[in-house]
């Protein structure tokens, strides 16, 4: 417990190294790709790229998080922030990199946690979702599409006391598609495998059944039948499930209300029908995690197949979880084999782990700034996104147990919060972000880059990176 009144040298020392500690952490973690950078681009902007990782978490904005114009002030100081302005500019407009390194840097450190995973014979998730980057007042941005505001949605939703919502049809606003793909544990804290923009105008038009298709090969490629492979409704549906049992991968897909399925003896029922009379094998208590209160689990499970024909020879299991608080059951689709009702509890429990892909939009869209980004072409855009996108991997590095210490240490000194409910809450990220950003405003970090290494040093440490 740290003491209350610590005196201000002691504390302006102990930050002081706090600052460079972080700073190093932040170039031990991108030390494999600022390798492979530095043998393509001048030194100058490797260094830029380093420090634009740390001024994307420096900068607290939601509305401002990504304009050049504020990071280049960040990056330098507001008296300097042309001049920075042009270094960013001049980094991500560069025509000797690509925004692939970013993506096979994160996929590598990926297969570093899988390995990691396994070793501990922990099962391993890969926690599948997609979401919309939306520009409502933009027009002239290279890949622009219609997609649906989910903003406008939630503003729709009828709130206790008020009435007469907005009606009619969803609301489509300029944006992009976005695709994630998250790796876990049954519990630890999260890794970022994988983020992909996709739009369907343009030069770079194509579908999310295509975008996925893509990474499921990826995914499939590299680890094989190791993944647990963890699906939201968005992708319930005969098209999706056939490429799932095509590819012979095991899954765990919720599947909506609606959709009819077939029992052993062919009726053609919705799920509701089919187990509306069956009684739960076991119940337990859970924790939900959205209302933030325990509940009250039941489950069970019953043979089914898809009722297409090119499916009717597949075995399925439908796994029901009937939640207590007026709250709707989830219909889980496995191909999983269920023996007894150990094998229910796992599979609703790696479920409801896919809460973490949740978090991570969230994260992305109001602390990261990820609408906010003013660039017109689109691998310029995708290039900055992608830098964004390391900054939150490095703040979920920092949750690890490792950094339990130093975690601690920031967050008292340099984000200090009254109340129980702070010391209660396991690792805020809002918060830590906060405390970082706060920290390294006082005590601004310097890079110091590697040497220069090889080809050949640079690429076997980019590929066995992590």
């Amino acid at each position: 417990m740290y003491h209350q009144y610590i005196m201000c040298p002691s504390s302006k020392q102990a930050s002081e190294e706090q600052a460079a500690t972080l700073a190093q952490a932040v170039e031990a973690f991108l030390h494999p790709l600022l390798l492979c950078l530095d043998l393509v681009l001048d030194r100058r902007l490797v260094r830029t790229f380093a420090q634009a990782v740390v001024a994307i978490i420096v900068h607290r904005t939601r509305s401002t998080g990504l304009w050049l114009s504020e990071l280049g002030g960040v990056l330098l100081s507001p008296d300097h922030a042309p001049a920075g302005t042009k270094r960013l500019s001049n980094l991500l407009l560069s025509p000797k990199w690509s925004s692939l390194l970013i993506d096979i840097f994160l996929w590598k450190r990926a297969e570093a946690f899988v390995k990691g995973l396994q070793e501990i014979g922990q099962p391993i998730l890969a926690l599948w979702d997609s979401c919309v980057l939306e520009k409502p007042e933009s027009l002239a941005a290279e890949g622009l599409c219609a997609v649906i505001s989910s903003k406008a949605k939630r503003l729709k939703r009828i709130k206790p006391g008020f009435f007469n919502p907005p009606k009619g049809r969803p609301i489509c606003v300029p944006g992009f598609h976005w695709m994630g793909l998250m790796l876990a544990g049954m519990s630890g804290v999260p890794l970022l495998a994988s983020l992909q923009w996709w739009t369907t105008r343009g030069p770079c038009a194509t579908t999310e059944r295509e975008v996925a298709r893509t990474m499921l090969w990826y995914a499939r490629r590299t680890w094989g039948h190791l993944l647990l492979h963890i699906f939201d409704q968005g992708f319930a549906g005969f098209p999706w499930l056939s490429i799932l049992l095509e590819s012979h991968l095991r899954f765990v897909l919720r599947w909506k209300a609606d959709y009819p399925l077939c029992d052993w003896q062919g009726h053609k029922k919705s799920p509701g029908q089919l187990t509306g009379h069956l009684r739960a094998w076991a119940q337990t208590p859970g924790w939900d995690a959205v209302h933030q209160r325990t509940i009250t689990l039941k489950v069970l499970a019953l043979p089914v197949h898809h009722p297409d024909p090119t499916l009717s020879d597949q075995c399925l299991w439908l796994v029901v979880c009937r939640r207590d608080h007026n709250l709707l059951p989830w219909y889980l689709l496995t191909n999983e084999p269920i023996t007894c009702a150990d094998d229910l509890w796992t599979l609703v429990f790696a479920y409801s782990r896919r809460w973490q892909i949740e978090q991570m939009w969230r994260a992305c869209k109001s602390e990261l700034a990820f609408e906010s980004p003013r660039l017109h072409a689109w691998e310029h855009r995708r290039r900055l996104l992608l830098l964004a996108s390391l900054a939150y991997a490095f703040l979920l590095e920092l949750m690890q147990p490792p950094w339990e210490g130093t975690r601690d240490w920031i967050m008292h000194f340099w984000c200090r919060r009254t109340g129980a409910w702070t010391h209660q809450t396991l690792v805020p990220f809002t918060r830590l972000r906060t405390a970082l950003s706060q920290l390294w405003m006082a005590f601004p970090p310097s890079i110091v880059l590697p040497g220069r290494s090889s080809l050949g040093v640079a690429l076997r440490l980019f590929l066995d990176s992590g």
